[in-house]
């Protein structure tokens, strides 16, 4: 009876054993299935997101080719237009030489593509090189039609058209203009701005094309440079043109519940040190608000704020694009 009673509380004991190792484990792996599970979650969200914006770039690199095709073949083209840029060389060199466009497109673009390699990134020069040969295959075979005759709407249009597909092209990562590239490089290695750089050069093409063409072919090349920068301008910031708006003012709680409940608008607030101001030099903590608003907004914002406070100070800049937070304006009660 009594070894009968020992093995039972051995079974026992080693159940007991046996029950606390499979806890044990069980606690340790738990941490580790959290963390993995994390990590799978993560690694899908961040495939998602490339899946997405791979998609994105796609769409809007493929709408920028047939635009920007649509513009050479359909206005400047039959009418023997040139446009500011590397696509303005490549015409008034077809003009000139009487080579293939879309060989001409190729050519010119491949230094500017290696310099983009370079200067930016190899994802930045692969989409390039992907677009500019996308839109040689387009001037080549696609088959657009001849829209007017009319002078001033093949300059106004075509740099419309042209100026969609690279602004469109601009939005999917890569260029089909490698102007821009060019300027890059050279504002970095002299004392230009990326627009006077840009500006030289076209300065040059349409000199150029004033001296082998005609000077009214100049003149049409830079109103159809100016359609076309303008038409990019637009896709690139947007239909609306955000401010940002700093403010430093002693009454900063007031203006920021304004802000809130009267403009409908989103604000952060620093933790700032007084300096010297219109009262002398004062030391002490503050708060300063910074808010987006559109520009039909800013007058509106700085009455409000001259209500609450005369003698805030309110600077202004232009915010070109942005991403998340409270960019549309929510509904107010």
């Amino acid at each position: 009876m009594s070894f009968k009673l020992q093995l039972d509380c051995k079974i026992a004991q080693m159940k007991k054993h046996i029950f606390r190792l499979i806890i044990k484990k069980m606690a340790k792996s738990q941490p580790d299935f959290a963390e993995n599970k994390f990590l799978h979650t993560r690694k899908a969200n961040e495939k998602a997101v490339a899946i997405k914006s791979i998609c994105y770039d796609t769409i809007m690199i493929l709408l920028g080719m047939l635009c920007a095709g649509f513009g050479l073949k359909g206005f400047l083209m039959p009418s023997h237009f040139i446009d500011g840029g590397t696509m303005g060389l490549a015409l008034l060199s077809n003009q000139i030489f009487d080579i293939n466009l879309s060989l001409l497109i190729v050519l010119i673009n491949i230094p500017f593509i290696l310099l983009g390699k370079n200067t930016i990134s190899k994802e930045f020069a692969i989409k390039t090189c992907l677009a500019i040969s996308g839109l040689a295959i387009c001037v080549a075979f696609f088959p657009y039609p001849h829209i007017t005759n009319d002078k001033l709407l093949i300059s106004v249009f075509g740099g419309f058209f042209l100026g969609a597909g690279v602004g469109l092209t601009m939005r999917g990562g890569a260029v089909i203009d490698g102007t821009e590239v060019l300027a890059i490089e050279m504002s970095k290695r002299t004392g230009l701005s990326i627009g006077d750089v840009i500006l030289c050069i076209n300065i040059l093409i349409f000199s150029v094309a004033a001296w082998v063409i005609s000077i009214e072919t100049a003149l049409y090349a830079m109103l159809t440079y100016l359609a076309a920068s303008k038409t990019v301008d637009f896709l690139i910031e947007g239909i609306e043109e955000y401010t940002g708006v700093t403010i430093i003012s002693i009454k900063e709680e007031k203006i920021r519940m304004m802000i809130i409940n009267e403009m409908g608008r989103g604000v952060t607030v620093y933790n700032g040190e007084r300096g010297f101001g219109n009262s002398g030099e004062k030391l002490y903590d503050m708060k300063i608000v910074y808010t987006i608003v559109t520009r039909l907004e800013v007058s509106k914002l700085k009455y409000e704020i001259e209500k609450i406070d005369p003698n805030a100070f309110v600077f202004m800049t232009s915010v070109k694009d942005m991403k998340g937070g409270m960019i549309k304006k929510r509904r107010l009660k």
